[in-house]
């Protein structure tokens, strides 16, 4: 997963400089491990898609990237105002040229713990290897809170690559007084 702007026609757009464009997330998935449909799922239930966006910079959106896309996020969609029973103001649009945010963007959280940065920085020669891992992506979730148990960590933590040390620095992040969601 990584961060950047899309949906705007503003040339090269930056934090600083972004014009009409949205701060997205792009997610790359093995169909053969979750479902896009699945990924909407996730989408749906972690924001409020009845609010409006109070900036285009701002707004919630699906940005798809073919007719399929489209039609699976129509109906999700669809299925979301169903179920909440109100109407969504969270777009459902065509992904035009994406534009990776600055580097200080990408992986946020994880860049606030120097110690798991040095770790990761043993595999990768370039930040252009941090950004596209999946490994850094899923310690960026979990240092934002977005693991769904203190078991999913467990049973992932020892995958990433991370050193004993390292290891038990995540833990520490998600010790007693830490609660996962």
């Amino acid at each position: 997963m990584r961060v950047g702007y899309t949906g705007g026609t503003t040339a090269r757009p930056t934090y600083r400089s972004i014009g009409d464009h949205t701060e997205a997330f792009q997610v790359d998935f093995d169909p053969s491990k979750i479902t896009y449909e699945r990924l909407l799922e996730l989408f749906w239930s972690q924001h409020d898609p009845t609010r409006g966006a109070w900036s285009t910079q701002y707004k919630a959106a699906v940005w798809t990237h073919d007719a399929a896309q489209a039609a699976g996020a129509a109906r999700s969609r669809d299925a979301a105002a169903a179920r909440l029973g109100a109407s969504v103001r969270t777009e459902v649009l065509p992904l035009g040229e994406f534009t990776l945010a600055e580097d200080y963007h990408q992986k946020y959280y994880l860049r606030h713990h120097e110690e798991l940065m040095a770790e990761l920085a043993r595999y990768f020669d370039d930040t252009a290897g941090l950004i596209g891992s999946t490994a850094a992506a899923r310690l960026d979730g979990w240092l934002a809170g977005h693991a769904s148990s203190p078991e999913q960590i467990e049973r992932e933590l020892p995958l990433l690559g991370l050193s004993p040390a390292g290891q038990a620095l995540v833990r520490a992040r998600f010790g007693a007084q830490r609660t996962c969601r």
